[in-house]
């Protein structure tokens, strides 16, 4: 844990907590109330008040969001599309998301390593498939893509979810390299 403390949490520079925005303050002290710890996402996002907002604002809209796509399975996404981004933060922070969610503590490393070879659904794999195009290579998304949803159950609003959420954090992964953030020691042990 001392260790942990000598690492920056990114390599821009995170407010204290008294000098932030009184509805960032507020909001990632309910976070750590309810979680025991502080996300290092927020203190680095802390840095920027308006993407905070911003950026919490969608998060909240794609994650928490009624559907057919489960709180697990939306982590199942967050997590293989951060693997193919190698963002260490994502897959490991949602890693335990999922482990918690989806009541199993190997999943996060499946899905992170090879969602292909998980011990998961045909229907997820195919909405992983779907996630990962997104993510690796969406200008080759078409047709058949969306009749794969189809077949496997899921709806046009459930493809636009899978979309904005692999995109989403698409871009959250790369922002999370380029911060160096780090992930708090909290997220190893979650869920296992």
């Amino acid at each position: 844990m001392a260790q942990e403390n000598k690492i920056a949490v990114s390599r821009f520079p995170v407010p204290e907590l008294k000098d932030m925005p009184e509805d960032i303050r507020n909001r990632i002290i309910a976070v750590q109330e309810k979680s025991g710890f502080i996300p290092n996402v927020f203190l680095t996002l802390a840095h920027r008040p308006d993407e905070f907002r911003a950026f919490f604002a969608y998060h909240d809209a794609l994650m928490d969001k009624p559907g057919n796509l489960t709180k697990a399975e939306r982590e199942m996404i967050v997590v293989a599309t951060s693997g193919a981004n190698q963002c260490q933060y994502c897959v490991i922070a949602h890693g335990a998301i999922l482990r918690i969610r989806a009541k199993n503590p190997l999943i996060a490393d499946q899905v992170a390593t090879n969602y292909r070879k998980a011990d998961i659904t045909e229907r997820q794999k195919a909405m992983l498939d779907f996630a990962m195009k997104v993510s690796q290579s969406a200008h080759l998304v078409g047709e058949a893509d969306f009749e794969v949803l189809k077949g496997h159950g899921f709806s046009e609003d459930d493809a636009w979810d899978i979309a904005g959420i692999s995109a989403f954090f698409g871009m959250s992964n790369r922002l999370a390299n380029v911060t160096n953030m780090r992930p708090n020691a909290e997220f190893y042990s979650l869920g296992r």
